[in-house]
C-alpha cells in the first residue's frame, strides 16, 4: 500500500500546478460564468495544497531558514506582479490598492499567521519556544518597513494628501531594498542561527533527522512546480476577483475587503506551511514564514509600484488612516512584548487573533 501511495501523493502534485496553469490560460482577461468560477476556486485551493508540498519539499533539501525564505519571496514577487498588473488595469480606482494589499499582508502575517501558529504550538507543546534575537531583528525590520512606507506619508507635506513626492517615494523605494538586503544576509549568512528552531532547552536544531532530505533533482523540480503553482494561485485569485468584488458591491461591503480577500487568498501557501511547522513545535520556522513575508510584501511592493508609477498617471495613496495606523501601532507593540521572552502561551496566541479580528471587522465596518 506504501508503495502506491507515493506515487499518487507525486502524481496530484504535479498535475494541479499544471491544470492552473492551463485554467490560468484558458480564463485569463475573461468573464467568468458561475460554473467555471467554482471550478477555477477548486483549482486555486489544490493549487495551494501543491505549492505548500513543494515549498516543504525545497525546504527540506536546503535546509533552515532558507525553506522560509524560498517560499516567502517566491509568494511575494508574484504578488507585487500581480498587484502592478492590477493598477495598470484599474486606472485610478486603484490608487490605494498597494497600500491596502501591503497594510492587509502585514496584518495577516503579523497577528492571523504568528497568533494561530502561537495559539496551536502552545496548545500541543505546553509553550511555543522561538529564538528573540531573530524573531525580534525580523519585528524590527518589518516594523521600520512599514513606518516609512506606510505611515510617513500621511504626514508629509510636499505633496497634498497621504502621497509621497517622487524623491520621497525614492528613498522610500531604496529604503525597503537596502533594509531588506540586510536582512536576508543576516538571516541566511552571518546570524544564520538566529533563525533555526531551538529546542526547549535553548539549543539551536540544524538538522532534522525525522526524514531524509530528497534529492538535488527531486528539489529542483519541485522548485519550479512551486513556481507554476504559485502562478496559477495569483493568477487565478486575479480571474475571480471579479466575482468577489461583485459580491463585496452587492453586500455593501467597502472596497477595501477586496483586497483582504485576495491577500487571503495568496498567503494561504504560507499560512498552512506556517501552521505545520507549528504543530511540529518548530516556531521559529513558523515565525520566519510570517515576519519574512510581511518584509518581503513591503520591500519588493513599494520598490516596484515606485517604477510602475513612471507610466502610472493616476495618484499613488500610500498613507494610512488614523485606525489603521492605531492598528499598526498596537501591532508592533504586542508583537515585540510576545518576542522578548522567547516563548509564548496561549494568552499570547489569543491576543494577536483578536487584533487580527479587530482588523477584519474594522474593514468590513471602517
Amino acid at each position: 500500500m506504501t508503495a502506491r501511495r507515493r506515487p499518487l501523493t507525486a502524481q496530484w502534485t504535479t498535475l494541479v500546478p499544471l491544470l492552473a496553469a492551463v485554467l490560468l490560460v484558458f480564463t485569463w482577461g475573461r468573464d467568468l460564468p458561475a460554473g467555471i468560477v467554482v471550478l477555477v476556486t477548486l483549482v486555486l485551493a489544490g493549487a495551494v495544497l501543491a505549492a505548500v508540498h513543494h515549498a516543504e519539499v525545497v525546504a527540506h533539501r536546503v535546509g533552515e531558514p532558507f525553506g522560509s525564505l524560498v517560499l516567502a519571496v517566491a509568494v511575494t514577487i508574484i504578488e507585487v506582479a500581480l498587484i502592478v498588473t492590477l493598477m495598470i488595469d484599474g486606472g485610478d480606482k486603484s490608487a490605494t490598492l498597494a497600500r491596502d494589499t501591503v497594510f492587509a499582508a502585514v496584518m495577516i502575517t503579523c497577528n492571523g499567521i504568528v497568533g494561530v501558529c502561537l495559539l496551536v504550538a502552545s496548545l500541543r507543546h505546553g509553550t511555543a519556544v522561538f529564538n528573540p534575537e531573530g524573531t525580534g531583528a525580523a519585528l524590527a525590520t518589518v516594523a521600520t518597513l512599514a513606518t516609512l512606507s506606510l505611515v510617513l506619508p500621511t504626514f508629509t507635506t510636499s505633496k497634498p494628501g497621504p502621497e509621497f513626492s517622487t524623491v520621497q517615494l525614492t528613498f522610500a523605494a531604496l529604503s525597503s531594498l537596502v533594509l531588506y538586503g540586510l536582512f536576508v544576509t543576516t538571516q541566511t549568512r552571518r546570524h544564520r542561527d538566529y533563525f533555526l528552531p531551538i529546542t526547549r532547552h535553548g539549543e539551536v536544531i540544524t538538522d532534522e533527522e525525522h526524514a531524509e532530505a530528497p534529492t538535488a533533482r527531486t528539489a529542483l523540480t519541485s522548485l519550479g512546480l512551486l513556481g507554476l503553482a504559485l502562478v496559477g494561485v495569483v493568477g487565478l485569485a486575479k480571474g475571480v476577483s471579479p466575482t468577489i468584488e461583485s459580491g463585496v458591491q452587492a453586500a455593501g461591503l467597502p472596497q477595501a475587503v477586496v483586497g483582504v480577500i485576495i491577500a487571503l487568498l495568496v498567503l494561504l501557501p504560507e499560512t498552512i506551511a506556517a501552521l505545520r511547522s507549528a504543530r511540529r513545535d518548530r516556531v521559529q520556522t513558523s515565525l520566519n514564514l510570517a515576519l519574512g513575508s510581511a518584509m518581503a510584501s513591503i520591500g519588493l511592493t513599494i520598490p516596484a509600484v515606485a517604477l510602475a508609477s513612471v507610466w502610472l498617471s493616476g495618484p499613488l495613496v500610500l498613507g494610512l488612516g488614523a485606525t489603521h495606523m492605531v492598528l499598526l501601532a498596537l501591532t508592533v507593540v504586542v508583537a515585540s512584548l510576545t518576542v522578548v521572552p522567547g516563548r509564548a502561551t496561549p494568552l499570547q496566541g489569543g491576543v494577536h487573533l483578536v487584533l487580527f479580528a479587530a482588523y477584519l471587522e474594522l474593514a468590513i465596518n471602517p
